[in-house]
């Protein structure tokens, strides 16, 4: 899939400024319109080292109400989630109804990190390809909005950049020894993301791939697709509240039809009722005529 990313794709500074204001706004609508619907909302940010995972969060930050929208940072596991399924520490994370969560790194680090890195077993990372589709398809079925996005770019574009954060004291903490070891196996990653591409991109949780080379193209396509994706959903679930049952909006839906399988349970038991009094009824008039 990495292959037909056009990674030559650039927006001008005069196209991105007019863009990108309008984004965000419609973005901060669409934030209050998901509350009101009660639609959850969880963004997967994935990526190269320094390919513009952060300036992403930024751009979110800058606009959206802090008060329903939450930054996840990918950090290693702590000795109590180790405990647990690698998938339990993203489950406990997820938006509540209404809610927006950003996974800065999510549970692709087991297929990625781990896996490149040999922080676990074989049979572990190839069975979780199949633990993801199936938690992923519990998230759509269960109505939340989940977005997938890979920044993409090129070995000698992180190379550059490297370089430019090593220049700049501010940003020189970025390039730890791992960043380093990743750029210099940047082939061997290149295979585990594509395998993770092909294994887990599905209809209702497909992946955007984000030409990141010029980072005023990529900030306006993660949120071009945002804003797509959400409108969508809302549209959704305005036209068939009952698919989330738990919705407010979906609450006299389902009223009706709770009192409509009742109705068919008491007459289905008042038939059966009425079955069990036949033979009863008969022997009772057998006896009055014996």
């Amino acid at each position: 899939m990495l292959e037909t990313v056009d990674l030559m794709k650039k927006l001008s500074k005069p196209a991105y400024t007019k863009t990108m204001g309008a984004l965000q706004e419609k973005l901060r609508g669409l934030q209050y319109a998901a509350k009101e619907a009660e639609v959850p909302v969880t963004i997967c940010l994935e990526g190269w080292d320094t390919a513009g995972k952060g300036m992403i969060v930024k751009k979110l930050t800058e606009k959206l109400d802090p008060r329903l929208f939450r930054v996840q940072p990918g950090t290693p596991p702590t000795s109590l989630e180790r405990r647990y399924h690698f998938l339990w520490r993203y489950q406990t994370a997820l938006p509540n109804d209404g809610e927006m969560v950003v996974f800065d790194h999510s549970w692709y680090g087991r297929v990625l990190v781990e896996r490149c890195d040999k922080l676990c077993n074989k049979k572990d990372w190839k069975q979780a390809y199949e633990e993801i589709n199936q938690f992923e398809r519990w998230l759509a079925d269960d109505g939340q909005i989940l977005l997938k996005f890979w920044m993409h770019i090129s070995k000698a574009e992180q190379k550059k950049r490297f370089r430019a954060c090593l220049c700049d004291p501010a940003l020189r903490w970025k390039i730890t020894k791992e960043y380093k070891r990743h750029h210099r196996q940047y082939n061997k990653w290149t295979a585990a993301v594509e395998e993770m591409l092909a294994k887990t991109d599905s209809p209702h949780a497909p992946w955007t791939l984000v030409e990141a080379t010029d980072m005023r193209w990529a900030r306006v396509k993660v949120f071009r697709t945002l804003v797509e994706k959400i409108e969508e959903a809302l549209a959704k679930r305005k036209a068939a509240p009952g698919a989330v049952s738990r919705s407010a909006v979906a609450q006299p839906l389902m009223q009706a039809l709770r009192a409509e399988i009742k109705d068919k349970d008491d007459a289905a038991m008042e038939g059966a009722g009425a079955k069990r009094a036949q033979p009863a009824a008969r022997r009772k008039a057998e006896a009055a005529h014996a």
